[in-house]
């Protein structure tokens, strides 16, 4: 009977293998758990996936919980820009900290019509300031109790989401795609409790090989019952392809546009490149303040100016 147990059990590893999903079975206990059990047990196990055959980081054995995140994951010295960064000080009256309380409202209301926790920032062109809405949205999320939060910078192109930050800019995103790192050395997590940062990691010239070659969906996979919110920077959409491949890995996207900058065709054709159901509405950037009243959201001339 053992050589059939080991026979069906490699069978069904194989099977998993080249799907690129995770099976489970009698050989494992299934861990998936809602987000209400999670809170309240932060230590859950979360659901692992299965290996690509040439990417060993990724086993069935592998423990991925939250607590193996903690112990793992390096804690890095951060030195966020006071600039940009409107949530790492004290002062919560800050020009566009409530409009950022506000976009994160209207985020739960959609939640509660849609599934939605993986969410791609992106904008139609360069220097919209979609890497700030991005990295301040993560904060604003992680202010609320007991909520975990993944922010994600995959420009691989010009990434600059860890200088917003103050953070070490590899290891990153792209040497986990490479296969040079695993998902532990490529997290970290600074002074902010609950904040995790996956940087672009090192510049590369294969961005679009990299980001459809697998690995970013496992590790979104994995990585996924372990946070309430994973914010996802892209690179901007009319010059590259690069945020219409990660979409294909998100629940939903906000579109970044820049007041009196961005041209309104570019806008559209920007949001043309994205299915409508994946479209959650669009975030403008850099209005006067004597515009306030006729914007939705508003993030202050002091910080406009920065992408």
């Amino acid at each position: 009977m053992s050589r059939i147990h080991d026979a069906l059990k490699r069978a069904e590893q194989e099977r998993a293998a080249s799907t690129g999903r995770h099976v489970e079975s009698a050989f494992e206990q299934p861990t998936s758990q809602s987000d209400e059990a999670r809170e309240s047990m932060p230590s859950m196990q979360a659901s692992g996936a299965m290996a690509m055959p040439a990417m060993p980081t990724m086993t069935m054995n592998s423990a991925f919980n939250y607590e193996s995140l903690i112990a793992r994951c390096a804690q890095r010295e951060w030195s966020p820009d006071p600039r940009t960064m409107l949530f790492f000080q004290a002062d919560d009256s800050r020009t566009g900290a409530e409009e950022f309380r506000t976009l994160r409202s209207r985020l739960y209301q959609i939640r509660e019509k849609m599934p939605l926790k993986r969410l791609l920032v992106t904008s139609a062109l360069p220097k919209e300031g979609k890497s700030f809405v991005a990295a301040n949205l993560a904060q604003v999320l992680v202010r609320q109790h007991g909520r975990r939060v993944l922010l994600i910078d995959a420009d691989l192109r010009n990434p600059g989401m860890h200088r917003h930050l103050g953070a070490p800019q590899s290891p990153g995103m792209s040497d986990y795609l490479l296969g040079e790192c695993d998902e532990f050395a490529a997290l970290q997590r600074g002074p902010m409790e609950n904040l995790f940062f996956l940087p672009a990691g090192k510049t590369v010239s294969s961005a679009p090989e990299l980001l459809a070659n697998g690995r970013l969906k496992l590790l979104l996979q994995r990585v996924e019952p372990l946070f309430d919110w994973i914010i996802m920077d892209t690179s901007p959409v009319i010059p590259v392809s690069d945020a219409t491949l990660v979409a294909g890995s998100c629940d939903g996207i906000l579109m970044v546009v820049r007041s009196n900058v961005t041209p309104s065709d570019l806008a559209r054709r920007a949001r043309e490149e994205f299915p409508d159901k994946l479209l959650l509405g669009v975030v403008l950037n850099g209005a006067p303040a004597d515009k306030l009243q006729h914007s939705k959201y508003y993030y202050g001339e002091a910080v406009s100016s920065h992408a």
